[in-house]
């Protein structure tokens, strides 16, 4: 096997499904199942099953994949090592970012960055924070940002922290929430973590503590943009991170933001992880540094 085939096994094994996994690596399918049929003949053993277009791996298939997984990591690292070893800041930066960061704070660092370090080679990641966390913990990525408080026994940073507020197109009273329509935020769950989201949560709480009955809710979206656009067109009013208001949103909405009874405000932290030998990576260690000194927030 050659790195080629760890690739193709990687990509069958994330896919499983052929036609997907040939798109993925731009080869056709029937190069895709000779080299399957090579890999093989080269072992003696049978790699995957294929029924109604399902695809299984054997055990030895398994096998294969876990190495083919392994080579790969062990050649990311020597490349990203190699090019560190230059005097010059350069190489691959590999960044996982949770969806809304990466939507409203993610694309000005990182062209500010590449002002300063235009020899890095950038390649993002975004989803939930659950799926961030899982790509960081496989050594998928280099530096994770995730919103909410997660298990990590590395180097972290608070990088943001940003207050739950109420937006509407008209100003309200809180006391009036109950009867007034809601349109709920509520983050897709993701097969990495599908319980309620945190905000959900915190939310619910804040909700539990100050009122008695259940919210008005008529509709439930899955992305802060979409409910910014249902309360523009006075549906109702949601509760967002006011993180999610840019500018142009200012003159839009009436926002308060929302405290428990005993004044604390309701936060959302987000967290740059990373591990500390990762900062031996020219690129990574001047990324890490650089959101720091932007946030000027430091945990250790």
């Amino acid at each position: 096997m050659n790195d080629q085939d760890w690739s193709l096994l990687e990509a069958i094994y994330d896919e499983k499904n052929l036609t997907r996994a040939a798109e993925k690596l731009y080869i056709s399918q029937p190069a895709l199942t000779y080299r399957i049929q090579q890999i093989e003949q080269e072992f003696g053993v049978k790699v995957i099953y294929r029924s109604n277009k399902k695809i299984s791996f054997t055990p030895e298939g398994e096998y294969l994949v876990k190495y083919a997984k392994r080579m790969l990591l062990e050649r990311r690292k020597t490349k990203d090592t190699v090019l560190s070893m230059s005097k010059h800041v350069q190489g691959s930066l590999r960044i996982g970012c949770s969806s809304n960061f990466a939507l409203y704070k993610l694309p000005s660092l990182i062209k500010q960055f590449l002002v300063l370090y235009p020899k890095v080679e950038i390649n993002v990641n975004t989803g939930w924070s659950s799926e961030v966390m899982k790509l960081l913990q496989n050594e998928d990525v280099h530096v994770g940002i995730v919103t909410g408080d997660y298990k990590w026994l590395e180097k972290k940073s608070v990088i943001t922290e940003e207050p739950l507020c109420i937006i509407s197109k008209q100003p309200i009273a809180l006391d009036d929430l109950p009867k007034l329509p809601r349109i709920n935020y509520v983050p897709a769950k993701s097969r990495f973590n599908p319980t309620n989201p945190l905000i959900s949560k915190i939310i619910d709480n804040w909700w539990l503590e100050r009122f008695d009955g259940p919210p008005l809710i008529i509709m439930n979206v899955d992305k802060v943009e979409t409910c910014k656009e249902m309360v523009f067109n006075g549906l109702g009013y949601s509760i967002i991170p006011r993180g999610a208001l840019v500018d142009r949103d200012r003159d839009a909405f009436y926002s308060i933001d929302l405290h428990y009874t005993n004044g604390e405000a309701l936060m959302r932290r987000t967290w740059m992880l990373y591990r500390e030998s990762s900062l031996g990576l020219s690129a990574v260690d001047r990324f890490v540094h650089y959101v720091q000194t932007q946030y000027e927030k430091k945990i250790e």
